[in-house]
């Protein structure tokens, strides 16, 4: 089903908040940027108190009547709204790519992902189970919708990240306000606006707005969980303040993803697939390889020829259609990223590409930078930079290695590389992470669980364990005996 709809999609709209079914402008208002040029190309209102109010009492009086609502319609309506994002997919596209910075293939492969998240996820269920069916009793499990969430949405994946919410807590039943990041509230602004004649007043609304609002949807009374996609410190933070009313939270934090390359693969098919484990999305992303194990025997040649194949890179505004990575998202992780080329540069290690920045650059744009062997203990090796500059060390022995991966408080992904498949799996299921990538990377799924083990998060998203995250555990037992009750 494809819908037309009024909504105007693109940096010349009006960008205004969602709440009962309604626009809403609000009365302050902040700046957002196109990171390639640090332009101003919009402005956004910040939610007052009064508007987080208003969207959540709105939330409560539809969720009586929402959760009612068969859940084949819900899965409809669900799959209808992805409809109507892949009707407007090439405004969507141009969006995104001008408030994130993410070049045009990027930024197709989140938006159509994410109409084919909307579906998929439409599609699944969670059927009663019968735990006991006797003459005398039946007891039957059954998942209940939780009430009003809130998604706290980051700006690397803004739309998709946002659909990972969205999706499941529909069709399980639940009513929904979306936070997107103050560094890229526009997409997801326009989605919410856009899809309002598809769902009853209240069920999903949005608002834009700055750490304050994020406070204050965590320590809601009214708000019975928080999805939330950011850094481990903030997931802290998050975790405190939902400790006050024992909200359930949904927590997909920071990674230091390991990659372990053995000697016997081929350096020149190695290089690019190791090149995009790292630096897909300007390696603004959790899953990003950030630390490269390479075997000692194949070092030198890996290295030359993962060098070689980055200098072939295109790196600048993702409206160029030849390029191939973007600018750093925003400033204050641009600022971040340069902290990590300073204290390589200070320390004495050695680039094997890269490591300069041009300060005076457009945009807010930092070089493809590579970094050989630096101690194990270094700030590039224990941090997550969480920007394109890749450390890349030796190793020999397997328990070493697997021992030097796993010395970490994340363990939101890995990935093993190598022709001798035995030895692939045996040293992937040895990592301590939520998921394995075994000579392939970034393969996800609606299907498909995703969650962190340690301090990259708590609980899953995605597949029936995602939905069920959004929902309660009810268990309904019935004494058949006649005369039981008098």
């Amino acid at each position: 089903m494809t819908v037309e709809y009024s909504v105007r999609v693109g940096i010349d709209a009006d960008f205004v908040m969602t709440i009962n079914g309604a626009s809403v402008a609000g009365t302050n208002v902040s700046d957002v940027f196109n990171p390639a040029t640090r332009a101003v190309i919009a402005q956004v209102p910040v939610a007052s108190r009064s508007d987080l109010d208003q969207a959540v009492d709105a939330a409560r009086a539809a969720f009586t009547n929402w959760s009612s609502v068969p859940l084949s319609e819900r899965q409809a309506i669900v799959a209808a709204i992805g409809d109507r994002l892949e009707a407007h997919a090439e405004d969507f596209i141009a969006l995104l790519t001008t408030e994130q910075g993410k070049p045009r293939a990027m930024a197709e492969w989140e938006v159509y992902g994410s109409v084919a998240w909307f579906r998929e996820i439409a599609k699944q269920s969670l059927p009663e189970e019968v735990v006991e069916d006797t003459p005398e009793r039946r007891v039957v499990s059954r998942h209940t919708p939780l009430g009003v969430v809130g998604a706290i949405v980051p700006w690397n994946f803004p739309i998709l990240l946002a659909v990972w919410k969205i999706a499941p807590a529909l069709v399980a039943g639940n009513t929904i306000i979306v936070k997107p990041s103050p560094f890229t509230p526009l997409c997801d602004l326009k989605l919410v606006e856009l899809v309002q004649d598809l769902l009853p007043p209240g069920v999903l609304s949005a608002l834009s707005g700055d750490d304050e609002l994020g406070k204050w949807m965590t320590a809601h009374d009214s708000i019975a969980k928080i999805a939330f996609t950011g850094s481990t410190d903030t997931g802290k933070h998050v975790m405190r303040s939902a400790a006050g009313t024992l909200k359930r939270i949904t927590l997909e934090l920071g990674g230091n993803d390991p990659a372990i390359v053995l000697g016997d693969v081929d350096p020149k098919k190695i290089a690019p697939q190791l090149f995009w484990a790292a630096f897909q999305n300007n390696a603004q992303f959790c899953n990003a390889a950030k630390r490269v194990y390479i075997h000692d025997s194949v070092y030198d040649v890996v290295r030359d020829e993962l060098v070689a194949y980055a200098r072939t890179v295109v790196v600048g505004n993702g409206a160029n259609p030849e390029t191939q990575l973007g600018p750093i998202q925003n400033e204050p992780q641009y600022h971040k990223v340069a902290e990590y080329f300073d204290d390589c540069a200070e320390s004495g290690y050695t680039f094997a590409l890269g490591g300069s920045i041009d300060r005076a650059a457009e945009g807010w744009f930092v070089p493809v930078t590579i970094v050989d062997n630096p101690p194990e203990d270094s700030r590039l090796v224990a941090e997550e930079p969480f920007g394109p500059i890749l450390p890349l060390l030796r190793w020999t022995d397997e328990d070493d290695v697997v021992a030097r991966a796993n010395d970490t408080l994340w363990g939101l992904g890995a990935t093993v590389w190598g022709a001798d498949l035995e030895a692939v799996e045996r040293i992937g299921k040895r990592l301590e992470a939520g998921t394995v990538w075994l000579n392939e990377v970034h393969q996800y799924s609606p299907h498909q669980v995703f969650g962190g083990h340690k301090q990259s998060g708590i609980g899953a998203e995605n597949s029936l364990h995602g939905l069920a995250e959004y929902t309660n555990h009810q268990t309904i037992t019935l004494n058949k005996v006649t005369g039981a009750v008098s």
